[in-house]
């Protein structure tokens, strides 16, 4: 291998020398290789710059990608066939589809049924170059289910001002719907509160004022009570006194019998028993009534008691038939001393609600009845009103509870007296429940524990 290469080398000629540059050839090597550097270096710059376009470009691209990704609204891009270009994720959640399915279909495709398709093609060939506002269709869902949508369509122009083609959003209405429902809530929720505050610093103030009142007139029925035991001592003593005065022979003088008969001695001396007796008891009764204002004004009590419900009743019945009148009666069938534990005066209150309930009812009829039951069962107590008004209607049977409710004309009912009565038993640990007899009229079912919660 040596020899050979020995051999091939010898075997090659040797090299010409290089002819001379020719006059002024250096120079324009040079300004060649100067040009060379230039579109060299531009190429550089030009590399670089498109670098930096391309990062910012893709910073964009995942950018507006994050944004489609992240839009809880649905978005459509279609071309000015219709025919979807591109879609974001929300309309695949919806549609049950990939954006790979859905690219290069029908826009109209997903609407619901052909009345909703046909609907759609009409709106957006009427609105097309002006843009679709707040119109709602329904929508296909993956699971074979319709949604509504509220959708916004506007046309896609190029830089010429030619129709492109679509950009279509849309809201599930249900969303607003959601919304809508949970603003009311909380609106109804904040009325129903305001009533109550408004209804509970009322009763405060009634409290209050009941309280003072009863306090006042406490002490003037003391007062008339003693003085009339007082009286019915003296009278005894006076009597007695009379009969000795009468017993003697200066009493059957003419002048002296004579006196006797005008001045109606002995008739005096036979109604005073029965006078005083009524003093007394309309004192005692004045008495009562004082007690039980006492009671009533003391709502705000939280310490449970042992609540005479056969008081309760009476004084409820007394108190509303006395402002009735005639025309409305009451009958009562309770046991004796059915009782239960709780605050005397709210459970008065809500027998008092109930029984105004069943005079208002009654009160175009020519005699208003209500009969008032009451028993204990597996130690519950309860208290049954059945009136002979018209009764509930169907539609009210549902609502009668809720605040602000009421059947009466305007300026006759607030539409709170039952739903804070049916808050009270509630908290009592009891149940107010309303119905219709079946001999007609409206049927009320007052149940409450014997033992307090």
């Amino acid at each position: 291998m040596m020899n050979m290469a020995r051999h091939m080398s010898t075997t090659v000629p040797p090299a010409e020398p290089l002819s001379p540059l020719p006059p002024g050839g250096e120079q324009a090597w040079i300004e060649v290789i100067q040009k060379m550097d230039e579109v060299y270096n531009d190429l550089l710059q030009y590399e670089v710059a498109l670098e930096e376009k391309n990062a910012a470009l893709e910073a964009s691209h995942q950018f507006i990608e994050s944004v489609l990704a992240s839009m809880s609204d649905i978005l459509v891009v279609c071309n000015r066939h219709g025919v979807i270009e591109e879609v974001n994720p929300s309309l695949c959640h919806i549609a049950g589809k990939e954006a790979e399915q859905l690219a290069h279909t029908s826009l109209f495709d997903l609407f619901a049924d052909d009345v909703e398709r046909a609907k759609a093609r009409e709106i957006f060939a009427r609105f097309g170059q002006d843009g679709v506002h707040d119109c709602e269709f329904f929508l296909r869902t993956g699971d074979g289910a319709t949604v509504p949508v509220s959708m916004n369509c506007t046309p896609r122009l190029s830089q010429t001002g030619k129709l492109m083609g679509m950009v279509v959003t849309g809201r599930p209405v249900g969303e607003l719907r959601r919304a809508y429902s949970a603003l009311r809530q909380a609106h109804d929720d904040l009325k129903r509160t305001q009533g109550q505050l408004l209804h509970a610093e009322k009763m405060v103030s009634l409290g209050r004022l009941v309280a003072g009142v009863a306090h006042e007139l406490n002490n003037p029925i003391s007062f008339v009570l003693g003085n009339v035991m007082s009286l019915q001592r003296y009278a005894g003593r006076l009597e007695s006194y009379l009969g000795a005065i009468h017993a003697t022979p200066a009493a059957e003088e003419p002048e002296v019998a004579a006196m006797r008969a005008d001045l109606r001695i002995d008739r005096i001396l036979a109604d005073m028993p029965h006078l005083i007796d009524g003093m007394i008891e309309g004192a005692e009764r004045t008495r009562d009534i004082v007690d039980a204002l006492k009671r009533f004004s003391a709502v705000d009590k939280m310490t449970p008691e042992r609540v005479n419900l056969n008081e309760v009743v009476e004084r409820s019945v007394r108190w509303v038939v006395q402002s009735a009148g005639a025309r409305f009666a009451v009958d009562l069938e309770i046991p004796p001393n059915l009782a239960c534990l709780g605050s005397s005066g709210q459970l008065q209150q809500v027998v008092m609600n109930l029984i105004q309930n069943a005079a208002d009812a009654t009160a175009g009829l020519s005699k208003g009845q209500l009969v008032i039951r009451g028993g204990e069962t597996d130690g519950t107590v309860w208290l049954r009103f059945t009136d002979n008004g018209p009764g509930i209607a169907q539609e009210n049977l549902g609502r009668l509870f809720e605040p602000f409710f009421t059947t009466k004309p305007v300026g006759q009912g607030t539409g709170l007296g039952l739903s804070i009565s049916y808050g009270i038993v509630d908290r009592h640990g009891g149940k107010l429940q309303a119905g219709n007899a079946d001999g007609g009229g409206a049927e009320f079912l007052l149940s409450l524990p014997v033992e307090s919660n």
